[in-house]
């Protein structure tokens, strides 16, 4: 692998101090309204980041030789650990409009991550790719889910910060530490040309793992779309070619809620809106996801063996 042309940390970090939809629904800026049902009481579960908490440059150090599962053991000890940036510990509503199935006007509101996740801290972090197992157990012990394909959609319609994708050449070396690294920082160099603090909803700046039907039917692979280009189209159409335990320099967790509000209403889970066949149309482009999470949970059983 040729070495990388490093980016002066300093120089990053000092820095950030400072899709379309499908027709029958879109993705439109959230209300205040909305914004007041996105209560950051989801992130309780997230420990308080402690005091001695390894930083991005740090940690990667520490995991400068490893990939696949062997490293994701020590991302998901970070992140249990709380060893989250402050700007991740909130929660940004998207709210999708369009039609029910049976043709009624319908407005659903989700609360997802600004950004994917990342261990350190705001002024020195590295973003973490996850094999699918990884990215599941700590979705489940934040008390999140994935995004569809379709949320992955409406989030970069919504995202005030749109990053201009930034593909490294392939290699065999995609998985290492060292591109995990380096594409952190290239991001880092690219959003700090942009005046919106950090915490801001962000998109464009990796393939997100998603849930679909595909995966109970593939339980040994893993579901990646997105990386939109300027105009909303994705350089990653939903793919399940890698097996579930991949992940490169690319991939990005997003964490979403499992509550949303339907029409302003009392909060639901949103496992009960991707099975409700008229309502699920507006998150999934599979149609229903009906026991979501029974079929999750024997997802992962699966991969742990």
């Amino acid at each position: 692998m040729q070495p990388f042309r490093a980016v002066p940390a300093a120089l990053i970090f000092g820095l950030l101090s400072f899709a379309s939809l499908a027709a029958a629904a879109s993705a439109h800026a959230a209300t205040a309204a909305d914004a007041k049902r996105c209560e950051n009481k989801a992130l309780s579960q997230i420990p308080r980041r402690p005091e001695y908490a390894p930083t991005g440059r740090a940690f990667a150090r520490a995991v400068q030789h490893l990939s696949g599962p062997a490293r994701d053991t020590l991302v998901l000890a970070e992140l249990r650990a709380g060893n989250v940036p402050s700007f991740l510990r909130r929660l940004v509503p998207v709210t999708i409009r369009g039609e029910s199935s049976d043709h009624h006007p319908a407005r659903v509101t989700v609360c997802v991550l600004p950004d994917y996740l990342a261990v350190g801290s705001d002024d020195d972090f590295m973003y973490v790719p996850m094999g699918l197992k990884a990215a599941l157990d700590i979705a489940a012990s934040y008390g999140f889910v994935l995004p569809t394909s379709k949320l992955v959609d409406a989030i970069y319609a919504a995202s005030p910060v749109k990053l201009n994708p930034q593909p490294l050449a392939a290699s065999d070396a995609m998985r290492s530490t060292a591109y995990v690294l380096y594409h952190s920082e290239l991001i880092a160099l690219q959003r700090a040309l942009h005046p919106e603090p950090l915490g801001t909803l962000t998109s464009g700046d990796k393939k997100d793992l998603v849930l679909t039907a595909r995966l109970w039917d593939l339980p040994g692979r893993v579901a990646i779309y997105g990386w939109q280009r300027t105009g909303g189209v994705p350089i990653q159409p939903l793919s399940t070619v890698h097996g579930a335990r991949y992940a490169d320099y690319s991939h990005g967790v997003r964490l979403v809620s499992s509550t949303v509000y339907v029409d302003g209403e009392l909060p639901r889970r949103i496992e009960e809106v991707l099975a409700d066949r008229e309502l699920a149309p507006l998150l999934s482009n599979d149609g229903p996801l009906s026991h979501l999470a029974e079929r999750l949970a024997r997802l992962e059983a699966r991969l742990q063996n």
